[in-house]
């Protein structure tokens, strides 16, 4: 544990640092100017400064004089607004002096706190492996799995993984990104939470002006991802109009922000995800083909659950250690109750079982070490779906009938909620429009 000290007269931005940092499991405190620097240095000394270099009474480098005065050497970071300072400020100090750019991101902070983690390829805790610093698993899938994951990081291709709801390809997406051991940020953007209007902000960024409510010019997430990993969630989601604006940046390796006319080159790495079929990408239009050649450069497929069952019981194990570690209890299980985790299908993948796990935690009784399993696995999204499959198919019925009926059981299920539907029926929400438009449905459920 640090103790920090943050000069920096941004409320705004020091109550951010001052969240990241104590989550990170620092002490910090703050200062608004070099006067109560210097006052909180009277009696109080600290292992790191994250010093803003302009403020209120002073240049923050005049700080660097003072603590050599005082004869104090905490490690220094000095913060920036913009590139080019950064670059005149690593010229003016001395090498031991770190920098950062504003706006800071979690891992910018963990990397000049914490230091740089090698990205090794097994990391054991509480006698379980995780692979690339998150992955568990020793079925023969996951080791096809980290094969690719170690041969794909050593390149800067670009990566779309594929596999359904659920399966971690979020965990995948940090795996590659610690195996590559690059100097920038993995940074996360889902492209199925943005509307049509704000997609082209977040990943393009903006000038203040822009639109109405751009009050201050932003950074989209490919210039916060550069020399890092940007992963593009849901990108099959992505409205068919705006994917040429994103096939000119991967092609040119440049953004223009909206409202803007300056190119601004950015270098990182896409990594992609979609819970869509190859088959369904090909035949429903959601994506250009000439944007998926430049995401799936490198294509992984990410296996169910069900398909690396003996993967079960570890990650069964996993996520209890870390809910006794979080809750100081010692929860443990029995073979017979891993043997029965292991034999369901889990349709919902590796959330399901972190969820399930979770419940039954709440339920059990911390005074003991006995963990409870609910009577029923089946998650509500679980029992739709088989309820629905169970129901009988007539002979003669079409492919189309067969699939209203599923939908429209689906929909009366829910209550008309069509985003809760398309997720039980594993299809995005612009899907389940279309078959209803298709077969004339969407009326029912508005």
């Amino acid at each position: 544990m640090l103790d920090i000290l943050l000069v920096d007269d941004d409320v705004e931005f020091s109550d951010v640092v001052c969240h990241i940092v104590e989550f990170l499991g620092h002490n910090i405190s703050t200062a608004t100017s070099l006067k109560e620097a210097h006052q909180w240095f009277e009696n109080n000394a600290f292992d790191h400064v994250l010093l803003d270099f302009m403020l209120p009474d002073g240049s923050g480098l005049h700080l660097l004089d003072h603590l050599k005065t005082i004869g104090q050497s905490p490690k220094i970071t000095l913060i920036s607004g913009h590139p080019s300072v950064k670059g005149i400020l690593a010229d003016m100090c001395e090498p031991n002096v770190g920098h950062l750019l504003k706006p800071l991101q979690r891992e910018d902070l963990e990397l000049v706190l914490n230091g740089p983690k090698k990205a090794v390829k097994k990391a054991k805790s509480s006698g379980i492996l995780r692979h690339f610093g998150g992955l568990i698993g020793e079925s023969e899938p996951m080791q096809k799995l980290y094969n690719m994951i170690e041969r794909v990081a050593k390149t800067n291709a670009n990566v779309m993984l594929m596999g359904e709801s659920g399966a971690g390809k979020e965990v995948v997406a940090q795996a590659i990104h610690n195996a590559s051991q690059c100097e920038g940020p993995l940074v996360a953007s889902n492209c199925g939470a943005l509307s049509k209007e704000l997609i082209g902000s977040e990943l393009f960024g903006h000038e203040k002006g822009a639109f109405t409510g751009a009050i201050a010019r932003k950074e989209g997430v490919f210039e916060q991802s550069n020399n890092g990993t940007l992963f593009l969630d849901e990108v099959t989601e992505m409205p068919i109009d705006m994917q040429p604006n994103l096939l000119r940046v991967l092609e040119t390796k440049k953004v223009t922000r909206v409202g803007g006319n300056r190119e601004i080159p950015t270098n990182c790495r896409v990594i992609s995800a979609t819970n869509r079929s190859l088959t369904d990408l090909a035949q429903n239009n959601v994506i250009r083909e000439d944007i998926y050649f430049r995401l799936a450069v490198f294509p992984i497929d990410i296996p169910p659950l069900r398909d690396r069952k003996e993967d079960v019981p570890l990650l069964a194990k996993a996520f209890l250690d870390q809910l006794n570690d979080e809750n100081g209890t010692a929860f443990s299980w029995t073979a017979a109750q891993l043997k029965e985790l292991q034999s369901y299908e889990w349709p919902g993948n590796v959330r399901e079982l972190r969820h399930a796990i979770h419940r039954a935690f709440i339920m059990s009784d911390p005074q003991t070490s006995d963990i409870i399993l609910p009577d029923n696995l089946e998650s509500p999204f679980s029992r739709v779906n088989n309820q629905a499959a169970e129901k009988p198919v007539s002979a003669g019925q079409t492919i189309e009938e067969v699939e209203k009926e599923l939908i429209h059981a689906t929909l009366d299920k829910v209550q008309g909620n069509k985003t809760l539907a398309a997720q039980m029926l594993g299809i995005s929400t612009k899907t389940l429009y279309n078959r209803l438009n298709a077969y004339g449905g969407i009326g029912e459920y508005k």
